[in-house]
């Protein structure tokens, strides 16, 4: 199943200089990919397309739909209180939230007869079920550890981490997040070695598919099943 498909893709930023010129390639569901090319050659471009920050001037862009999209390409800004486990924790969020209505419905319920309230709370519940509401915290504890991010870790703030830690962490997010198609540019830029392995660790699990540019070439060779560099004259695939 197709879940990424460029064709002749073109964007430019000044008049005459195309930063990608007629990019075309298509990424089958599950497949991890690594994306190679110099500097300026439009990776970080064609991941601002494919998260729809940035429109293109000619060709076709199609993701499948319903596909949950995430990019990592820099740590976001949380509020200064938040621990590693409230960062974590934000990928439940929307579960969270019907967590919240279905008691409050709950305790409606004990007080009123209205039946629709009733069938709200049912389609709630199934919903949450659906979503993984009560494995949450199985989840959680299952990727933290193929992540390497430690019970202690996550009681500290998250502005005290690391470049690397938060890169970790920010990675455990988005897999918890159910995202498909995770986006991820220059994953492994100023980590140290225990960092750079767990990423590896977490990336080889992870059961979306991977789209990433990287510098590292080691890191591409153990993560990547397809090779795409993007060169001036068209692009290399290396299946």
């Amino acid at each position: 199943m197709i879940d990424i498909s460029i064709s002749n893709l073109s964007k430019e930023f000044e008049v005459g200089k195309k930063i990608l010129d007629g990019l075309t390639f298509q990424v089958d569901q599950g497949e991890r990919v690594g994306l190679l090319g110099k500097n300026g050659a439009g990776k970080t471009t064609l991941f601002k397309v494919l998260t729809g920050e940035l429109d293109w001037d000619e060709g076709e862009v199609h993701v499948a739909p319903g596909k949950g999209v995430g990019l990592i390409s820099q740590i976001p800004v949380y509020p200064p209180a938040y621990t590693v486990e409230d960062v974590l924790q934000t990928a439940f969020d929307r579960l969270h939230a019907m967590e919240a209505e279905m008691a409050r419905l709950a305790e409606q319920m004990g007080a009123d007869t209205d039946p629709a309230l009733l069938r709200r709370y049912d389609a709630l519940t199934a919903a949450f079920e659906a979503g993984g509401g009560y494995d949450t915290q199985t989840e959680l504890n299952k990727v933290c550890n193929g992540l390497e991010i430690s019970q202690d870790m996550r009681g500290q703030l998250f502005s005290s981490l690391s470049g690397g830690e938060k890169t970790r962490v920010n990675l455990a997010r988005l897999i918890l997040e159910d995202t498909d198609i995770l986006l991820l540019d220059e994953p492994t830029n100023h980590l140290d070695l225990e960092s750079i392995t767990a990423v590896q660790k977490g990336l080889q699990s992870f059961g979306g598919i991977l789209l990433f540019a990287s510098h590292d070439y080691q890191t591409v060779q153990s993560v990547a099943n397809r090779i795409i560099e993007i060169r001036p004259d068209g692009i290399l695939d290396r299946q």
